[in-house]
């Protein structure tokens, strides 16, 4: 009997022990992705504007143009503003939350905005730099340069997709306002992950890699939604539906002559 008792209480510790375990990972799996983000972002970037800063103090890189710190503030700011709205709600601040959500209203226009502005200058800005490239190289680099221009407008207008979305539902759907967010946040991120040296990249010849890190980046709140619900959130769905088709569209058009054409012509450049 008394075997039976201890038996059942230890059971019912263990079992008390996983709920809460699992309520703690709902609650933070979200701090969690964004904080991922932003850790991601300054392995990035700190290693490669600390190289190129260097190479312009030695005269052997133009100085940064002025959009560039323009969209790091405004893309920083939205990674630091993604990671406080998302502890708010961990730690049962929601007034706080909602308030605070009000600066999304301001900030992810800017964020596009800053980032049409980011490619248009970054492209000429690279095209000069080729110039003193060895042939071959410039070949390859006007493709390379030519062919971002697809996945930069693709995350613009998806990035403003998904955030608009997201705000649209904040009220009547919490769990896909936030799922949203986060899908929306990793669509620039590969900006950063390619930065990251030791990571193996497809790049210049192929834009799979990037792709891949977005999904791979997004892992761990997919896999934990489907432990815990056993099926595929909608937020899922829909930002598959849009994404995936046309980063297929991409891939297949990278480097081909129609769309370096197009391009060129859209920048304002002879062919």
């Amino acid at each position: 009997m008394t075997s039976s008792v201890i038996t059942q209480a230890s059971q019912s510790a263990s079992t008390s022990g996983a709920q809460t375990l699992v309520s703690v990972i709902d609650r933070w799996i979200f701090v969690f992705m964004a904080a991922f983000f932003v850790v991601t972002t300054l392995v990035g970037f700190i290693p490669d504007v600390i190289d190129k800063t260097a190479a312009i103090q030695a005269g052997q890189r133009p100085p940064w143009p002025i959009v560039a710190h323009f969209h790091a503030v405004v893309m920083g700011s939205w990674l630091l503003l993604l990671l406080a709205q998302t502890l708010l709600m961990a730690t049962g601040r929601g007034a706080f939350h909602k308030q605070l959500g009000m600066a999304a209203v301001v900030m992810a226009p800017a964020v596009v905005v800053a980032g049409f502005f980011m490619m248009t200058t970054m492209y000429h800005f690279n095209l000069a730099l080729l110039q003193a490239a060895p042939p071959d190289v410039a070949e390859v680099g006007k493709k390379f340069v030519n062919s971002l221009v697809m996945t930069q407008v693709q995350v613009g207008i998806l990035f403003g997709v998904f955030v608009t979305w997201a705000l649209l539902v904040r009220r009547t759907e919490p769990g896909m306002h936030k799922r949203l967010l986060i899908l929306a946040t990793v669509l620039p991120l590969p900006a950063a992950i390619d930065r990251i040296g030791w990571l193996p990249t497809s790049y210049p010849d192929s834009v799979v890699s990037p792709y891949l890190y977005a999904l791979l980046w997004i892992a761990p709140m997919l896999f934990w939604d489907l432990f815990r619900t056993g099926r595929v959130h909608r937020a899922y769905l829909v930002w598959g539906a849009l994404f995936v088709p046309s980063s297929l569209v991409i891939m297949q058009l990278w480097f081909s002559p129609w769309w370096i054409a197009i391009a060129e012509r859209w920048m304002g450049v002879s062919g």
